[in-house]
């Protein structure tokens, strides 16, 4: 017998082919069953287009009366957007029962849109695959939750820590495999942040180069504007941040990055703050951001509390020396008994290198 896990897992399926394209929202997979078979299926492709309850809805060639549908995340009730509620959609279809994976922790949804199912005698079940569900939708979870992207900091580094030798030559610690996952993940996340030094060490274009991928925003803290304007970052497209100190309002650099449609963002402060950084970002509607910089920013940011989450590739190689730049810099430190600690590991073999993953256990 097929049970609930099943076609929630389905629909999990379903959803991960949104491939986190459907920022803003989250990724959404629909699955209708009748008579112990998949009738109808549907997944959110892209902010603006249906939603999955009602691509599966619309796509349904039978009757859906006293059918089950099974969906990653509770069904939307409101209407501060461009499409319908859900709930109305399920409702009119005749749908008997619906079977949830968790709760959208929207404000304007969380519960809202199964009391609305319940009260027209729709039977709700809450919980299957929950926690498959949280972890496919983090980014979406942490941005609507707190109006802040969710932060990946992403390291490639040696067996001894470095992540560049002392003249600051980095290409290439890790093996092409893992650079490729790397291009992978800028498809997948909104934003990409930077910092000056690495853009001038490099010359990063910061893209996604993968077949069918989309390119991040790139951030890049450039206080001073030490970035020549012929650098990848400063030639759009795609589109960049630039992060300027408030001298520069009146430099020549300004009027011609704007003019290239590169949006700048000053701040006053002596050092640009991160969180506040992530706020204005959050406003831009950026769910997910990961950093790419060198030891300093990795330290700033791991310091200033933004950092969610840790993709740390390690390569089977070894530098030395004591002025090689260790993955995280600075002259901060924390005591041993006090020192971060990373949670949920998964550790996996890609190539010759090790990639850790990780989360950052909350104070």
């Amino acid at each position: 017998m097929l049970d609930d896990k099943f076609f929630m897992k389905r629909a999990l399926f379903l959803a991960k082919k949104g491939n986190w394209r459907t920022s803003p929202n989250p990724m959404v997979g629909a699955v209708i069953v009748k008579d112990g078979k998949i009738i109808s299926e549907g997944y959110h492709k892209k902010a603006g287009l249906p939603h999955a309850e009602a691509e599966a809805i619309m796509s349904a060639k039978e009757s859906l009366h006293g059918a089950t549908l099974y969906v990653t995340l509770e069904p939307c009730c409101h209407r501060d957007k461009k499409t319908p509620p859900c709930t109305d959609a399920i409702i009119s279809s005749g749908i008997k029962k619906v079977v949830i994976a968790m709760r959208d922790p929207n404000p304007k949804v969380s519960g809202k849109g199964i009391e609305i199912l319940k009260s027209h005698g729709i039977e709700v079940i809450e919980g299957i695959c929950e926690e498959e569900a949280k972890k496919l939708n983090e980014f979406y979870i942490k941005y609507i939750t707190t109006k802040t992207p969710f932060v990946i900091l992403k390291i490639a580094m040696t067996l001894d820590g470095k992540i560049a030798t002392p003249t600051g030559e980095s290409k290439w610690i890790t093996s092409e495999k893992s650079r490729k996952l790397v291009h992978l993940m800028r498809s997948r996340v909104d934003a990409l942040l930077s910092a000056c030094g690495t853009v001038l060490k490099d010359n990063p274009m910061f893209t996604s180069r993968i077949k069918g991928g989309k390119n991040p925003l790139r951030v890049i803290i450039d206080p001073e504007l030490v970035i020549p304007l012929n650098y990848h970052v400063y030639t759009p497209p795609p589109d960049t941040i630039a992060i300027v100190h408030e001298s520069k309002l009146t430099d020549d650099k300004v009027k011609i990055l704007q003019s290239r449609g590169i949006e700048i963002l000053f701040f006053s402060s002596e050092k640009v703050d991160l969180k506040w950084l992530m706020k204005e970002l959050g406003k831009r509607e950026i769910t997910s951001l990961m950093i790419e910089g060198g030891s300093s920013l990795n330290s700033y940011a791991l310091w200033s509390g933004i950092v969610d989450k840790f993709m740390i590739f390690i390569a089977p190689k070894i530098i030395g020396g004591a002025d090689s730049y260790p993955s995280i810099g600075g002259k901060i430190y924390k005591d041993l008994n006090e020192a971060f600690k990373i949670e949920n590991l998964k550790i996996k073999r890609i190539s010759s290198d090790i990639l850790i993953e990780g989360y950052l256990k909350k104070a």
